[in-house]
């Protein structure tokens, strides 16, 4: 049963369970004990289950390992400390391993210390052990490990097995060092959340079953304590089952399913948030590009002038970098080798340079993309500082909660935005975080791909039971609603029974003996090509375009993922056309714009659905206002709905009054699609469907598709997170492809319309490499990932005549509707249109409404230069605020 754990215990309490080492080291370094230790120490101690989860600092780490230590301490001093692993700490990330092997041998070495003076008050069974050590062993072991040091750990294991989801398995999978993990007690797995909602996750959840599996074969009595440690992050109860998985039982007859017990901790109410939304200029809608620019990076001054270490997040690489250089450039005195940025891109030692600049103090701020919001150590941060919408309440929360690191401190986040779409979702953002409202986490569920892989992995450890192998499997949270079918059909593949794969070099993998119901491994190399071959994050590579024979530049593979035949983007500042992608190479030929995918786009994080709904609600209560309220009533209620300032409530009345009186505000109830025709008898039918981008690219895909499948024409597709339009030469049938689509017919539809897309054979070969389909190491030599890309598009029509629902082309397919675009979201929003709980409305414009004016500008901001771009946006909310004074003239009727 997963349940909250409400009962908090006292100092005097979980003093009681230490050894008075431990609680003679704790006294004197921490004097009291956080919420989280309060809630969880005792838990762990009595072997129970728990999900912690609070903010960074707020002592969550020391409370899951406090009564491991402990107890170790204890079986040290009673000489019964085995060579053995006792616990398994799990992260996502190679460098927070290295830092938790410091922080724990740190307070080690601390215990030892007073254990070797003898201290007063100890028991004499400590006094005849002075000058002993523990003799605790805690180690690293990762893919970075030298084998010599794995050779060391063979003879004397680590008691503390510091590692990451990837090497956990493989150590499954290694005789040797497996018969080290049979006695194992405690399995921490830190940063939980990123871990969940991605195939990591997926992967990870099997393999704790095949651990506990292991555990509890080796001994019936012994039992795994699964401890998970995240962010903020909801809903809990999910990531709860995510962590400790499932557990059958037979009841009148039938197997029934149920969670394994889990004790959630949430202490996220013990930080108090300092967050404001911060707006440069009055009003935002009529400044000039260029004054918001300016005012924005005086703002930023400011606030890094003012604290001691700033921490900024932007959502792209390229917008990290250009913070730094404008920083650099407009402050010349102040900013030379203070601030920094860091990012994927960086090379590891650079990241590392970096970090430990941070933590020495050397750096007045630093700017980042993604790549901080787990928590590695980099010191103390008093100020965190967002530039633009971090999309999702739990990101922002994540990002601010970097600041503070210090108990009882207050976590201080500033969020700066220079645009009216931003300012709205910002300003929701905040709104939720101080209501205590998170989006909802995604994980992902029954991916074949990585099922494959650790039926692999399983048959090399040992010879199975088949239906022993899928109830086992079924106990993952992931895979608990798999079906016998997919699973025997990933068996099917594994067993090499579609012999004419061989053609292609995919040999079987296992062997399989339906009349004993068991498998086993097949060939003498299955432990090295599983062990070089794990995981579940792709090779990337830059894509080099071509014009011709001419290569002129490259594109990340994300961004070719967006693309389809026909489509136009900027590369260089010249624009072209996509035609098409063999390998690595894409090829384009000279074109004229606009362009339909901005050069940024693959870089952008998505808005969460359940934010996206927040907005709509918002936009509902601001039409009933404008038809009931004055400006000053509505100003004060933006401020106090939102807890937004005077500039930010200002500029975010005169944006929804633009949309009043030009055409309708779209809301929660009501879907609007526009009609505009832009320049050169272009027509653009545009979709209010502010659902989030991952759910607009599904509804955009689908009704472009059947538009084109009966018009045999190229439909032009912009998604953004607001909406997305559909354009074309001449007439536009959008609203009959729309009509088509309903929410029982949408995945059909949209399996046909990826079907010879770029992103089907880009995410095949990722689910063919996963499910070793395509060996990445063979015998010392790599493939590259263009001669994977290549195997991969020959394999794809190849699976296509063997078996239409070969499983790991519908994975790929999957993958695509399901992680890459949103398409349960997207059936649902389809449903609430057949509920008549959305309304559907028409307009026409002859200039974009404000709501669509980014969705429509987008294309062009990639050609224009930076004084066009300005003079660009002038015109247009000059010419919408022109419409509006000739409507108000003729007194015609907005409501």
């Amino acid at each position: 049963m997963i349940t909250f754990q409400k009962e908090i215990y006292s100092d005097e309490e979980i003093y009681e369970i230490l050894h008075p080492i431990v609680r003679k080291w704790f006294k004197e370094k921490y004097k009291s004990f956080t919420l989280a230790q309060k809630y969880a120490v005792i838990d762990i101690h009595n072997r129970e289950n728990v999900l912690i989860s609070s903010p960074t600092g707020s002592g969550k780490t020391l409370a899951a390992f406090l009564a491991i230590l402990n107890e170790l301490i204890f079986l040290s001093e009673r000489n019964e400390l085995k060579d053995e692993v006792y616990c398994i700490y799990i992260s996502p990330l190679k460098a927070l391993d290295n830092d938790i092997e410091k922080n724990l041998n740190l307070p080690l070495k601390e215990l030892e210390y007073i254990s070797e003076h003898c201290v007063p008050g100890i028991s004499s069974v400590r006094s005849q052990r002075a000058n002993k050590k523990f003799n605790i062993r805690i180690l690293v072991r990762t893919g970075d490990t030298p084998t010599a040091k794995r050779a060391e750990m063979l003879k004397k294991p680590p008691h503390i097995l510091i590692t990451t989801p990837e090497t956990l398995a493989i150590t499954l999978c290694a005789p040797k060092f497996r018969e080290k993990l049979r006695n194992v007690k405690y399995v921490i797995v830190d940063e939980i959340h990123s871990l969940a909602e991605n195939k990591r996750g997926a992967h990870l959840s099997v393999t704790l079953e095949r651990l506990q599996n292991l555990v509890e074969h080796s001994n019936p009595n012994n039992k795994l304590t699964r401890i998970g440690l995240s962010a903020t992050v909801a809903p809990l109860d999910k990531v709860a089952e995510f962590l400790v998985g499932y557990t059958q039982y037979f009841e009148k007859g039938k197997v029934v399913m149920k969670p394994r017990d889990c004790k959630i901790i949430d202490v996220n109410f013990l930080k108090q948030l300092d967050i404001k939304v911060l707006c440069p200029v009055n009003d935002i809608i009529n400044a000039p590009q260029e004054e918001i620019n300016d005012k924005m990076y005086e703002l930023l001054d400011n606030l890094i002038s003012t604290h001691r270490t700033t921490l900024i997040f932007t959502n792209t690489r390229s917008g990290t970098e250009s913070v730094v250089f404008h920083l650099k450039d407009k402050f010349k005195d102040k900013y030379k080798d203070n601030i920094m940025a860091h990012h994927s891109s960086l090379s590891r030692e650079l990241r590392l340079d970096v970090e430990n600049k941070l933590k020495d103090g050397k750096l007045k701020a630093i700017v980042s993309s993604t790549s901080l919001e787990l928590g590695i150590d980099i010191g103390y941060i008093d100020l965190v500082v967002l530039i633009s919408s971090p999309k999702s309440v739990a990101r922002a929360l994540q990002r601010i909660g970097r600041s503070g690191h210090r108990l009882h401190e207050k976590s201080k986040g500033r969020i700066i935005v220079v645009d009216r779409d931003d300012l709205v979702e910002c300003a929701l953002i905040l709104k939720n975080a101080v209501e205590g409202k998170i989006d909802e986490i995604y994980i992902p569920e029954n991916c074949l791909d990585v099922l494959a892989q650790q039926i692999y992995g399983m048959s090399i450890e040992d010879t199975w039971n088949i239906d022993k192998a899928f109830d086992l499997i079924k106990r993952s949270y992931c895979y608990r609603n798999l079906s016998k079918d997919d699973f025997s059909s990933v068996m099917s593949y594994l067993a090499g029974e579609y012999t004419s794969l061989e053609e292609r070099y995919v040999y079987k993998k296992i062997w399989i003996d339906y009349e004993k119901n068991l498998f086993g491994r097949s060939g003498k190399l299955a432990r090295v090509i599983y062990s070089t071959n794990i995981g579940t994050i792709p090779d990337e590579a830059a894509v080099i375009v071509k014009c011709g024979n001419k290569v002129i530049g490259k594109i990340d593979e994300a961004f070719l993922e967006m693309l389809q035949r026909n489509d136009i983007f900027v590369l260089g500042g010249k624009i072209y056309k996509f035609n098409f992608a063999r390998g690595m190479v894409a090829n384009v030929t000279p074109s004229t714009g606009p362009p339909t995918i901005p050069s940024w786009f693959s870089e952008q994080l998505p808005l969460s659905f359940g934010l996206s709904l927040e907005i709509q609600k918002f936009r509902l209560l601001m039409e009933e206002k404008f038809k009931t309220c004055e400006k000053d009533k509505i100003i004060k209620f933006c401020r106090e709905y939102l807890y937004i300032d005077f500039n930010s409530a200002n500029s975010i009345y005169e944006y929804f009054k633009e949309q009043f009186l030009y055409a309708k505000i779209p809301h929660i109830n009501r879907l609007i699609i526009e009609f505009y025709k832009g320049y050169g008898n272009r027509k653009f039918v545009i979709f209010h469907s502010l659902f989030g981008r991952r759910v607009n690219e599904t509804l955009s895909r689908a009704i472009a598709y059947i538009i084109s499948k009966e018009e045999r024409k190229n439909i032009g597709i912009s998604v953004s997170d607001n909406g997305f339009y559909l354009s074309a030469e001449g007439k536009i049938k959008a609203l009959q492809g729309f009509k088509r689509l309903n929410s029982k017919n949408l995945r059909e539809i949209l399996i046909e319309a990826i079907d010879k897309t770029e992103v089907l054979a880009r995410r095949f070969r990722h689910c063919a490499t996963r499910s070793l389909m395509i060996l990445r190491k063979y015998k010392g030599m790599e493939k590259s990932v263009g001669k994977q890309q290549l195997s991969s598009k020959i394999l794809l029509n190849f699976v296509k005549e063997i078996n239409e629902n070969f499983p790991i082309l519908n994975e790929a397919r999957r993958e695509v509707i399901e992680d890459f675009m949103d398409v349960k979201n997207a059936e649902n929003v389809l449903k609430w249109i057949e509920e008549k709980k959305i309304k559907v409305e028409f307009i026409n414009t002859v200039i974009p409404s404000p709501f669509a004016f980014n969705l429509i500008a987008q294309g062009y901001m990639d050609v224009l230069k930076y004084e066009e771009r300005i003079e660009f946006i002038r015109r247009m909310h000059k010419a919408i605020l022109e419409i509006i004074k000739a409507k108000e003239k003729s007194g015609e009727n907005y409501d």
